[in-house]
């Protein structure tokens, strides 16, 4: 594979639903920082986030998700508020990013090296005053052109891309999120429910490459500091009815390192 060819990045979505009753699942020290919550809503973003991310590193390292696994599976978060991936208690090779909305958590995997932000957002009414305090004048007038049918899926698209290039960032909304500037090309959602091509240019002169989906009211983007092929849902294997260990070493060409022998 050429030194330069788009690395791959994975994708994982789990409901609130399929989150277990029991905690048996955390680690010690997650048990720990879970029981730290006092409300309700935290407690269960917070688990939703976790049960999403130990579910998408274990597909990735091609563990069975079993409780002895998930357990192995840490989350930690830098200090920065970053999650980080540990395995085992040593750093594992995954740069991951978290989002949930609506009782849909998502979780998106990397490899370590890259910078890596990824949100999740609900489709749903905003007041121009929220377009106009947060959004650039460029991503104003392109909610402006847009049509009354398609406006609230734009409002929907351009704030979770500044969301996952904040996260990407490491900044998160400490960050004016006029900062961040969206630029969709000619592409926009021109193919529902598929991945279409993003670009996010920051003040600092970075620039973010990814990719957005619009689909079942949902919009999802992903950023990351290097090229990357379309986000590989999966769910599509365990949806097909296949075996839930989906191992990097038999995706395609730019997968990411196997870290665990099996």
């Amino acid at each position: 594979m050429a030194a330069d060819s788009p690395m791959n990045v994975y994708w994982l979505e789990q409901a609130v639903t399929e989150v277990p009753e029991r905690d048996d699942w955390l680690s010690r020290a997650e048990a720990e920082v879970l029981s730290s919550m006092k409300f309700v809503k935290r407690r269960s973003d917070w688990r939703l986030g976790r049960w999403t991310a130990k579910n998408a590193v274990a597909l990735c390292l091609g563990a069975h998700r079993d409780l002895q696994a998930l357990q192995k599976i840490e989350i930690r978060a830098s200090l920065s508020g970053a999650p980080e991936v540990f395995y085992g208690g040593e750093p594992a090779p995954f740069s991951i990013s978290l989002s949930h909305r609506e009782g849909l958590g998502a979780c998106a995997v990397g490899p370590a090296s890259v910078a890596l932000g990824c949100d999740l957002e609900f489709i749903e009414p905003h007041s121009e005053t929220f377009v106009a305090d947060y959004f650039s004048a460029e991503e104003q007038s392109v909610i402006a052109a847009a049509s009354p049918r398609d406006r609230d899926a734009f409002l929907a698209l351009f704030w979770s891309a500044k969301e996952s290039a904040l996260k990407a960032l490491r900044e998160g909304l400490r960050l004016d999120t006029r900062s961040v500037v969206v630029e969709l090309g000619d592409t926009r959602f021109s193919q529902p429910d598929s991945w279409n091509p993003l670009r996010v240019c920051c003040s600092n002169g970075q620039t973010f490459l990814g990719w957005c989906n619009q689909s079942g009211g949902y919009v999802r983007t992903m950023l990351a500091a290097s090229p990357s092929q379309a986000p590989i849902f999966l769910s599509q294997s365990r949806d097909r009815g296949e075996d839930s260990r989906t191992s990097l070493d038999v995706r395609p060409a730019g997968h990411i390192s196997h870290f665990v022998q099996k």
